[in-house]
Order: structure tokens, then C-alpha cells, then sequence
């Protein structure tokens, strides 16, 4: 008989390995985000505004259906390139996506800073704690 965690009754000796696994990926972010030269980051709420000046009359005039379109053109960009682009791609396309998704929000007029802050801004929506320990098997 297996000694189980009582969060997701796996063996011990799973969740040990599954934790082991789990730093040795976040040391190899860490290491890969240290070497990355160091730009300005801009805000959520920042982004959002500065998409809105520059886009948000033909935002709506294109309408949420239009956009949405849109938005969706760029999720399939985003995937073709994390399936064989290069980073630079992917980084360009990433940015297509939130610039696409800030649009929407501008012209449903949702603030997303204000948005994610109530859904995530205490932890996760369901466990409530800031590191997931929802089932891998459930959507949080």
C-alpha cells in the first residue's frame, strides 16, 4: 500500500518526483529569464490605454464580432508559431494576442487590470491559493 498526499491522493514517492521535476523547470526559467536583456515592462492597465488611443475608433466601428474575428486570426498565428517559429516569432505573435485581446476588452468596455486583479488577484479561482493545487485533471 502507497503513502498518499492528501491533496490529490497520489503516492508520495509521484508528488516527490512531480516537486523535483517542478523546481528543476522553474530554475531553468529563472536561469533563461537572467540572461535575457532587461526592457521596460509596461502594465496591463498601461497597454490597455495606450491600445485604446491608438486603435479604439476603428475598434468600434469594426464592432466585438469583428474584432473577436480578429483576435482568434492571431490565436492561430500564436499557435503555428510555438509549433515551429522561432522565439522572436513567438514573442511578436504573444504580443498580436494581448494587444488583440486588450482591443476587445477596450470595446466591451472591460478594464482587464481591474478584471484580473478580482479573478486572480487573491490566488487561484479554485483553490484560492496563489500556487495551484487544483487536480492537473481540472480547469481551474
Amino acid at each position: 500500500m502507497h503513502q498518499t498526499g492528501p491533496a490529490t491522493r497520489r503516492p508520495i514517492g509521484a508528488v516527490r518526483r512531480r516537486q523535483r521535476r517542478n523546481s528543476f523547470v522553474l530554475q531553468l526559467c529563472a536561469h533563461d529569464m537572467a540572461n535575457r536583456p532587461t526592457t521596460p515592462d509596461v502594465s496591463l492597465t498601461d497597454f490597455q490605454s495606450k491600445i485604446r488611443t491608438m486603435y479604439y475608433d476603428k475598434d468600434v466601428q469594426r464592432g466585438i464580432d469583428g474584432t473577436f474575428m480578429w483576435l482568434m486570426e492571431e490565436i492561430g498565428e500564436l499557435a503555428s508559431a510555438l509549433r515551429q517559429g522561432t522565439v522572436e516569432e513567438q514573442s511578436a505573435e504573444f504580443a498580436d494576442v494581448l494587444a488583440w485581446l486588450a482591443t476587445i476588452a477596450n470595446v466591451a468596455g472591460v478594464d482587464l487590470g481591474q478584471a484580473i486583479q478580482q479573478k486572480y488577484g487573491t490566488g487561484c479561482p479554485g483553490c484560492g491559493r496563489l500556487e495551484c493545487t487544483c487536480p492537473m485533471d481540472e480547469k481551474p
